[in-house]
């Protein structure tokens, strides 16, 4: 009886023992980050913008973004009222963005795509479909108006791939894309806002020098 006693209270004693020293244990384990893209677009594939990847990045990553980026481009239905981005890590792409129901169609083709490139072992496919929205039809047409008839914005609605995309979602307009200065985004943040029947005008141009 005493022999049993005395191996409960070791047993409980040991138990009690790890379980104290078992958080010590995983703080001391390195915290490791892989929600970060090693190499991401940064904004809507577009023609002009190349998005170079750094010069640190894998060199495998490096070439796979290359090659997602030449994919984009080369689809069939991507124009001025869609926004297609990416990342790259380790060998995992991820698209994301959002294209118009009209296009419904390229959200297939782009990962189909990519799936095909050497290199590439999985695809996450985050792009959204726009649902059909004839105010949305409406007022995408009218921002394209405004901004493609304001100053010297016509420049960056060159057809076959525009530097700047017009998302129109339940009204609410988003700009995305890239321009030359502070003052073309300004300009185009003005020209927005007086196209009537929007409910919300986001500026997310960035400026590329």
């Amino acid at each position: 009886m005493k022999r049993m006693l005395l191996f409960t209270s070791l047993l409980a004693l040991g138990l009690g023992a790890a379980a104290q020293t078992a958080p010590v244990l995983s703080a001391a384990l390195p915290a490791t980050n892989m929600d970060t893209p090693a190499v991401t677009s940064n904004g809507p594939v577009t023609l002009d913008i190349k998005n170079l990847p750094p010069a640190s990045a894998d060199p495998t990553e490096a070439k796979i973004a290359q090659q997602v980026r030449h994919q984009v481009l080369t689809l069939l239905h991507y124009g001025v009222f869609d926004d297609i981005e990416y990342s790259v890590q380790g060998r995992t792409v991820t698209l994301s963005g959002a294209v118009i129901n009209l296009h419904s169609q390229t959200r297939q083709d782009a990962e189909r795509a990519v799936k095909r490139i050497e290199g590439v072992d999985k695809v996450v496919n985050n792009i959204r479909v726009l649902p059909p929205n004839l105010f949305d039809d409406e007022a995408r047409v009218r921002v394209f108006r405004a901004l493609s008839r304001t100053g010297g914005l016509s420049r960056y609605f060159y057809p076959a791939s525009p530097d700047i995309r017009i998302i129109v979602d339940n009204q609410r307009l988003t700009l995305k894309g890239y321009v030359n200065s502070e003052g073309d985004k300004n300009m185009a943040n003005v020209a927005a806002n007086q196209v009537a029947d929007l409910f919300q005008v986001t500026n997310n141009l960035q400026v590329v020098k």
